[in-house]
Formats: C-alpha cells, structure tokens, sequence
C-alpha cells in the first residue's frame, strides 16, 4: 500500500507531463500562427496595386467566362418552352438564372474595387473630381474623357453628367491643385476605366437575359413593377429567395444612387429611391403622391416576390390583384375631399322640454343669481360717460353704478330668502329643542311681589297637548302644583 508521500509524488509527476503537453501545443500554435502572418504577409508583399490584373481577378476566371457564354447562347436561342413543366429548381435555365444573379452582385464588388483603383491613380489629378462625381461607371466615364487634359473648357462632357454638375466640375477642375499624370499611370487609369465599362456591360447584358426569363421565373413579380425592374431587383437582392427575404423597407431602397447637389438645396430634392421609380405606376402618378406610392409599389413587390418564390401562384393572377388594389389606392388618393354639406338646424320640439325643478334648483337659482350691484354694472345710461376703475376709460367700467344719487357706489342690499332660511336654521341649531341653552339665560327672575322666583326660559317654546299632564311650570312661567286630568 501506498504512502502519503508516494501518492503525493505520484500526483507531481502527472502535473508536470500535463504541463509539458500544454506548452507544446501552445508552441505549435504559435508557429502555425506566425506561418499564417508570415504566409498572409507574403500574399500582400506580391499584391501590387500597381498592376491592375492583381487586383482585378473576375474577368478571367472561368466562372466569369462560362456564365456569360451562357447568357449568350440563351439570348440568341431565347426562350424554352419545354422545360416549363418542370419545377422551377429543376429547371437548367432557372439555375442559369441564380447564377447570373451571384455573378450580377460579384460585378458590383469588382467594379466598386477597380473605381477605387482608378480613384487612386487620378486623385494626383484632379483630386476634387471624387467628392463631385459619385456613381462608379460616371466617374470612370469621365476620368476616360478628361484624361491628362488641365483646360476642362476643352472638353465636352455633355450626356456624361447633369449641367450643373458640370459647371461646378469645371470651375473647380480651374482651380485644381492636381498636376498631370506620367503616361504609364495614365495608361493604366484607361485600361481600368475600360475594364469597369466592360463589367458594366456584361452586367448590362446579364440582366437583359434575367428579364426576358421574368415572366416564367417571378410571373407575380414581373406584373407588377415590370420585367426590366423585376430584373434588377432580383440582381441587387442576389436572387429571388433573398428578395423574398428582404423587408419591404429595404426593397424600396435597391439601387438608389447618392445624389450630388454640388452645394444647391436640399429642399426640392427627391427623397431617396431606388429601381421601383422606373416603374411604370410611379411615373404616372402625381409627384405629391408619389413617396406614398413607392412605399405602396415596395410593400407589394415584397408580397409578389414572397408568391413567385414558393411558386405560389405561376400564372400570375395574383400580381395582377395586387397591381388592381395599388391602381385603386392610388386613384382614391387622388380623389377630392367631399364637400361640406350645410348642417341644418334641429326640428323645433312643439313640447315643452322637461326641465329639473323643486326645492333643490330653486336653490341653486337663488345661489347663483345675479346681484343688482352687477345688474347696474352691465347697464350703461344713454349720454352719460360710465365712471371706471382707473379714470379716463380706462380699467373695468362701473356702468350705472354711481350715476344716481351722491354720486357713491352704494347700493342697498336686501336680504336674501336663502340668508334668513340659513339665519333661522343656525338659530334653531343653537337654541332649539335640543336641550342647549344659552350661557346668559337664567332660571331666577327677581320680581316685586314675591321676590325671586323659578322661571322657565324655554317655556314659549313647548306647547301643550290636550288631554296630557301639564308640567311643573305654568303658562305664565311660575312654578305650581301637578295637575291630572
């Protein structure tokens, strides 16, 4: 059997190899760990941002290339009609369809990676033309067509911006701090331009196939906001199900653009809106009304959407009853207030209406009655100046009070019924039948002919009954004698 000692021992032992272990594994984790810095740290030493092919990777990768000869054959081929009775994830061209969707939202990402290569490579240029000119494809448009020219008057940049943008373009391109570009930097700033055009066209070119197929892909969808816009929403969203997952709030919001004011009021400017204002029930309603109907248009765009991607309605009658409910929400929008129709007066009652009367209203009348005092208040005398509190007219006027007479606002005052009922009850609460009496009154009366005697003051106050007992005091108040009937 083993000691204290030896187990102690033995126990030691353990710890120490349990130690040992741990420090190894943390060892080799530390090495894996600064291979991968090393190795990540590497990959970037051979990342030149100089080189635009090691930044731009999309246009040559196979995927890039097999999608789009796809899209190519589709479109040439068009339409096939013997694969609608299949179902939709089944369907080659349903899933050519998915894919152009991720391939769509990849072309944003790299045309969004080379503007900024284009953005860096020009900003010893012109470097306010970046805070001026937003979207990605209008900016290398005119990056492309300014090149390393410094005169912007001689250079035509009309259909490529709005005016005014371009009147603040040039004026700001005259006070410039940029200086023209080396001709190799130069060159590769168009070789990017030409190649974010390019994505912009494939892109172009990927939602003209996703369109033509809308109306077997989203039937519901395609009713109501339109193939084309269809189209753009699904390959914004990356596809129908994310569409479908997406809020109607967001929706409304896809491929909205920051708009440049270049320094003009926001006050007249649109609110913010995305592909929904191509649609063709947005442009023919009114602009007062037409945030409300891009809320409306998105809301059920989003209820379509939710349709088509659980095939819940293939023939689209559904995209049709809810493009019949906006058409009616719209047009009741529009509709006039009816007008205010004159309230005639109520039909007299030939009866007498029944009125509250008795004991408690005629109090409540006699309450709240008016005085004379403001009787002769609200009264003025015909030809004679009202006298009033602060002389001249000015102040609250005394009317009639004061005008007859001495000439003091003296009025004499009667007294009211409601002041002698409540005079009489505080009486006949102190000196009724209660039994109080008053402190002063007395039972002794002195007299001259028998001195003092016992008197009764509250003997005018009790009444005798026939055929009762009368009391120990008399009528007269003396003290006599018990008398029995």
């Amino acid at each position: 059997m083993a000691t204290l000692a030896d187990s102690f021992l033995a126990d030691l032992d353990e710890l120490s190899d349990n130690e040992a272990d741990v420090l190894e594994e943390e060892n080799n984790d530390v090495a894996n760990m600064e291979e991968d810095i090393d190795g990540d740290l590497a990959d970037i030493e051979t990342l030149n941002y100089d080189d635009l092919d090691s930044v731009s990777k999309l246009q040559k990768s196979q995927r890039y290339i097999d999608i789009m000869q796809k899209v190519e054959d589709a479109l040439e081929k068009g339409s096939d009609i013997s694969n609608q009775g299949l179902v939709l994830e089944d369907d080659p061209e349903y899933q050519l369809i998915v894919d152009c969707n991720g391939l769509s939202v990849d072309i944003e990402n790299e045309i969004v990676i080379i503007h900024n290569f284009i953005r860096d490579k020009y900003r010893l240029k012109f470097p306010e033309l970046e805070s001026l000119v937003h979207h990605p494809i209008d900016y290398a448009r005119v990056v492309k067509k300014i090149g390393n020219e410094m005169d912007l008057t001689l250079v035509d940049l009309e259909g490529l911006l709005p005016s005014a943008i371009i009147m603040v373009v040039s004026v700001t391109a005259s006070t410039t701090s940029g200086k023209p570009l080396p001709e190799d930097v130069l060159q590769k700033t168009i070789d990017a331009c030409d190649r974010a055009l390019a994505l912009d066209t494939a892109k172009k070119k990927v939602l003209d196939f996703v369109e033509s197929r809308m109306g077997y892909i989203a039937p519901n969808l395609s009713t109501i906001v339109g193939s084309a816009v269809a189209a753009k929403l699904m390959g914004t969203a990356g596809g129908l199900s994310a569409l479908a997952k997406m809020p109607a709030c967001n929706v409304q919001l896809l491929g909205a653009k920051k708009k440049t004011l270049a320094g003009f009021s926001t006050a007249t400017s649109q609110f913010r809106v995305g592909y929904i204002e191509q649609t063709e029930i947005f442009q023919t309603t009114p602009p007062a009304l037409r945030s409300r109907a891009c809320r409306l248009l998105a809301s059920k765009a989003t209820l379509a959407a939710r349709i088509d991607s659980t095939r819940g309605d293939p023939l689209g009658n559904a995209g049709k009853t809810l493009k019949e409910e906006i058409h009616k929400k719209i047009e009741k929008w529009q509709e006039p207030p009816p007008a205010k129709q004159p309230k005639p007066l109520p039909v007299p009652d030939s009866e007498p209406k029944k009125k509250r009367g008795g004991r408690r209203l005629r109090k409540m009348k006699e309450r709240y009655a008016i005085t004379d005092m403001r009787k002769l208040a609200n009264r003025m005398q015909f030809g004679v100046p009202e006298e009033s509190s602060l002389g001249d007219g000015l102040g609250e006027g005394y009317g009639m009070l004061g005008q007859a007479g001495s000439g003091k606002l003296r009025v004499s005052i009667g007294q009211s019924k409601l002041a002698a009922k409540v005079a009489k009850k505080f009486k006949e609460k102190n000196y009724g039948s209660s039994g109080a009496t008053s402190g002063l009154t007395s039972s002794l009366a002195f007299t001259p002919v028998q001195g003092i005697e016992l008197t009764n003051p509250q003997a005018h106050a009790h009444q005798l009954g026939s055929g009762t007992q009368s009391t120990y005091f008399s009528e007269t108040g003396t003290f006599s004698k018990i008398k029995r009937t």
